[in-house]
């Protein structure tokens, strides 16, 4: 009886299983209450409304922490009916420290630091913010969201790389522009940590304008470095559009009749 009410709530839970009417209902309301939490979260920065409404967002945030609180331990205690997660205690706590349990464990624990502890934490209120990570459930229940995490999984090392390059040219470019610039500029460009500022301004083609060359020679370098920050910050766009290409066409692939090459319709399925 036990492992049947575990199964049934498995597959409750886990979107990619399962498919009756009840796993689409518990499924949409808990899409429905993240996207809720996130326009509840926006709107409670307005001091407006939220001192109007105090209560009634004080209530619907305790409600979501119960109920979010109760999905986790449910998904704890029903994981071990997945194949991966079979082991009682060794496969629970491998679920715990996926990245899935660990954001709906962050989700609601800041709600239940002040009661662990017996210290002034008015400073914890920082930690509200974190409530924005229940938006990060949704990918849970999206297939773009999957789809996403696949590309940067299969592009790691290529970004990696893009980012590392990037890293370097804002380094360097800092080094070179301090000593081309701090003389006439001591204020502006007085170390390398403070030219960096610049480096990554113009790198990203924001420049605000606060801090800019002077010389003729950091003008050039400039107008060079501008040039190559466009580049570089489009080379890890490309790197993602190539990953996204690949995945989209394995998809359609697998979509498709593997003896005639003929794609599936839903009668077929």
């Amino acid at each position: 009886m036990a492992t049947t009410l575990k199964r049934k709530m498995f597959l409750l839970l886990d979107p990619t299983q399962g498919g009756s009417k009840w796993d689409k209902l518990v499924n949409t309301l808990i899409i429905t209450l993240i996207v809720l939490n996130t326009l509840a979260v926006i709107i409670e920065t307005i001091d407006s409304i939220y001192n109007r409404y105090a209560k009634p967002f004080r209530n619907f945030e305790i409600f979501s922490v119960v109920f979010f609180s109760i999905e986790y331990l449910l998904r704890a205690w029903s994981i071990t009916e997945h194949r991966k997660y079979q082991s009682p205690v060794r496969g629970r706590i491998k679920y715990m420290l996926t990245p899935g349990a660990l954001v709906d464990l962050f989700a609601v624990i800041p709600f239940y630091l002040p009661f662990l502890m017996l210290l002034d934490l008015r400073f914890l209120r920082i930690f509200r913010l974190i409530r924005f990570l229940r938006f990060i459930k949704l990918a849970r229940y999206m297939n773009a969201g999957k789809l996403m995490m696949r590309v940067f999984k299969s592009k790691k090392e290529e970004l990696v790389l893009s980012i590392c390059m990037t890293f370097f040219l804002i380094i360097i470019s800092a080094s070179v522009m301090y000593f081309l610039e701090h003389d006439a500029q001591p204020d502006k460009f007085s170390s390398i940590p403070e030219t960096m500022w610049w480096s990554v301004a113009t790198l990203t083609t924001v420049g605000y304008g606060d801090v800019y060359p002077v010389t003729i020679v950091g003008k050039i370098l400039a107008s060079f470095i501008s040039i190559l920050g466009i580049g570089m910050f489009a080379l890890p766009a490309g790197i993602l559009a190539s990953g996204f290409s690949d995945e989209i066409k394995q998809v359609k692939k697998q979509q498709r009749c593997p003896h005639c090459n003929t794609p599936f319709t839903h009668e077929m399925l």
